[in-house]
């Protein structure tokens, strides 16, 4: 049964979106430094291997392997022109998992950032920009994606790019931005301003929220920031603190850690919930038993976060006043 997102959510539950995708490479044979992209044509079978036991973990919301599939990002392997051929593949992959499914599951198009900079601080104009996110966006929706997933973002002209060519290609979308940078993201933006960057747009997002970045804790207080939000919120946080042990990046996140995580980023309010770097199908197992066990309560002090889930590892970020930020909600 083939359900949108926005079916889902009407629902009023808690939707449960997938794990990491490049850290389960790895674990799976990826080599450092190779695209995840090409394993969409290289080694299919992992890749809907992993989709899979997202969704026998529980996800609601599987992303497909598209994330560094733009031009820019692909033209480091000499494979832009492949832009929306492993999009469109990459889309079909994760749709052939989810109609396979025992109930509905959402099929999310992965759209990361370029990794490049935009005018004047670099080359990038919007123009390219967009024309760039319409490539990847309309292979995954013509290989069946149910949404757009613009994820990773710091530049607000950035957000604005993706939106504007998900909006052209007819798609929905969900935006989340990576505040790792005392709170703000690399390029300023804090967490109670991201709402009104959508304000110019003339579809708004069906969700709005945060991923990656650092620690589960940091996310929590960046979702704790969006309280109030007329859209939808989402926390797709990583597991644990990432370290170095030898030659390996290991995160230090186990399940039991991750399903407290998944609890609190109810009560902070998120309406989808996820993990993002280091979350392996066992940590998301846990987390959707919690998430099916846990009633909603207050939302959570940054002393409660902290004594759950551990250090912070950002400070907390200044904030507008609540007043401020609904003065300048949608309509």
């Amino acid at each position: 049964m083939r359900s949108t997102l926005s079916d889902l959510l009407a629902d009023g539950r808690t939707l449960l979106a997938d794990g990491a995708t490049g850290t389960n490479y790895f674990a799976a044979g990826l080599g450092s430094g190779d695209p995840p992209e090409f394993w969409t044509v290289d080694h299919p079978d992992r890749v809907q291997d992993l989709h899979r036991r997202f969704v026998e973990a529980g996800a609601d919301i599987i992303l497909t392997n598209t994330f560094g599939c733009n031009p820019q990002r692909l033209k480091l392997h000499q494979a832009e022109a492949r832009t929306y051929e492993l999009a469109r593949r990459a889309a079909e992959l994760a749709r052939e998992v989810a109609d396979a499914a025992p109930r509905p599951v959402v099929v999310a198009g992965s759209v990361g950032p370029t990794g490049e900079l935009f005018e004047p601080l670099g080359a990038l104009t919007h123009e390219v920009a967009v024309e760039s996110f319409r490539e990847q966006i309309r292979g995954l929706r013509d290989g069946g994606a149910d949404v757009a997933w613009i994820e990773t973002m710091s530049a607000v002209e950035e957000v604005h790019a993706a939106a504007t060519a998900a909006i052209a290609e007819g798609m929905p979308y969900v935006a989340t931005c990576s505040f790792d940078t005392a709170g703000r993201t690399m390029m300023g933006l804090l967490p109670s301003h991201f709402e009104r960057v959508f304000d110019v747009e003339p579809q708004a997002p069906l969700a709005i929220g945060a991923n990656c970045g650092v620690g589960a804790s940091d996310i929590l207080v960046s979702l704790l920031e969006m309280a109030g939000s007329s859209i939808a919120l989402v926390s797709k946080g990583n597991c644990g603190v990432p370290q170095f042990v030898g030659t390996e990046v290991v995160y230090s996140g186990t399940p039991e850690l991750m399903g407290k995580y998944a609890a609190l980023a109810v009560d902070a309010g998120a309406r989808i919930v996820g993990g993002c770097c280091g979350t392996s199908p066992e940590h998301l197992a846990v987390m959707r038993a919690a998430i099916d066990t846990h009633e909603r309560g207050e939302p959570p002090t940054v002393e409660r976060i902290v004594g759950e889930v551990g250090p912070l590892t950002n400070s907390v970020p200044s904030i507008a006043e609540p007043a401020e930020r609904r003065t300048r909600r949608r309509g």
